[in-house]
C-alpha cells in the first residue's frame, strides 16, 4: 500500500540517518500534516511536470544554516527529485530579510509573470510578529493574495511563524498565528503549522537550535530545516491524495 502511494504522489520520504529523526517528517504530530486537497499539485504529477515557488523572509534563502544548501527550499526539493527523478520539476525561490506579507506578493506577482507554478509555498507573517507591525495589514495582503492564486487555479501553502522562545518572550506571536491560519482556512489554502511542529520537536528533543550549544547551532539549523522539508513533504502529500479521493 504505502508502495503504491510513493509511485502515485512521488512524495514519500527517505528516512533521516539520524535515530532522533528516524520517522517520517521527522516525528511531526500526523494531526499537524494534514492538508486540504492540492489539485493543481496533483494534477501536475500526473503529467509529469510540476513548478513549484517558495516565499519567504530569511529563512528561505538559508538564514543560520551551515550553507544555502541546507536551507529548507532547497532540502525540499532534493527530496522531491530523489523520490521522482523523473518528474520535470521546476522549483523557483524568493525572498529577502525583513520582507513584509505585501512585499512578498509583489515577489509572488512577479513570478508569475514569467510562468506558471502550480504551488505556490508561501512563508510569511514573522517580520510583522517581530515589529509589531498591523494585522490588518497582514490578514489584508495575505487574504487578497491567496484570493488571486486560487483564481488562476493555483495552489497556495501558507507557512507559519517558527517556534521560539526568544521571539515569544519579546513579540505577541499568537495573533499572528491566528490571523494567518484562519486566513488560509477562509480562502481554502493550506496552513503548515511550522510553530506548532518545532514545538513539538523543541519538546520531544528531536530538534532544537536555540537550547543547542553555540558551536553545534548551525549543524542543529542544518537539521531542523531537513526536518521542516520533509514534514512538509508530507504535507503536500497529504494534499495530493486528498485531491486524487
Amino acid at each position: 500500500m504505502l508502495r503504491a502511494l510513493a509511485l502515485l504522489t512521488g512524495l514519500i520520504l527517505a528516512l533521516p540517518a539520524l535515530a532522533s529523526t528516524a520517522a517520517p517528517g521527522c516525528g511531526a504530530p500526523t494531526e499537524l500534516l494534514q492538508s486540504p486537497p492540492l489539485r493543481a499539485t496533483a494534477t501536475g504529477i500526473a503529467t509529469g511536470r510540476l513548478a513549484i515557488l517558495a516565499v519567504g523572509s530569511a529563512s528561505v534563502t538559508g538564514a543560520g544554516v551551515s550553507n544555502p544548501a541546507a536551507a529548507w527550499p532547497v532540502r525540499l526539493e532534493a527530496l522531491l527529485r530523489e523520490r521522482r527523478p523523473d518528474l520535470d520539476l521546476r522549483f523557483e525561490v524568493l525572498g529577502r530579510r525583513g520582507a513584509t506579507a505585501a512585499e512578498q506578493w509583489a515577489m509572488i506577482e512577479t513570478a508569475l509573470r514569467g510562468g506558471r507554478y502550480d504551488l505556490v509555498i508561501w512563508q510569511v507573517g514573522a517580520t510583522e510578529a517581530v515589529r509589531g507591525l498591523p494585522m490588518d495589514d497582514l490578514v489584508a495582503a495575505v487574504g487578497q493574495g491567496l484570493e488571486r492564486l486560487s483564481a488562476r487555479g493555483i495552489d497556495a501553502v501558507l507557512m507559519g511563524l517558527q517556534f521560539s522562545r526568544f521571539l515569544r518572550a519579546n513579540a505577541d506571536v499568537d495573533p499572528y498565528r491566528d490571523a494567518l491560519r484562519i486566513t488560509a482556512a477562509t480562502a481554502g489554502a493550506g496552513y503548515f503549522p511550522r510553530y506548532d511542529i518545532m514545538r513539538a520537536w523543541a519538546e520531544s528533543g528531536t530538534v532544537d537550535v536555540e537550547r543547542a550549544p553555540r558551536d553545534r547551532r548551525a549543524a542543529e539549523a542544518d537539521r531542523l530545516n531537513d526536518c521542516l522539508a520533509r514534514a512538509l513533504a508530507l504535507f503536500i502529500r497529504d494534499g495530493v491524495e486528498e485531491a486524487r479521493r
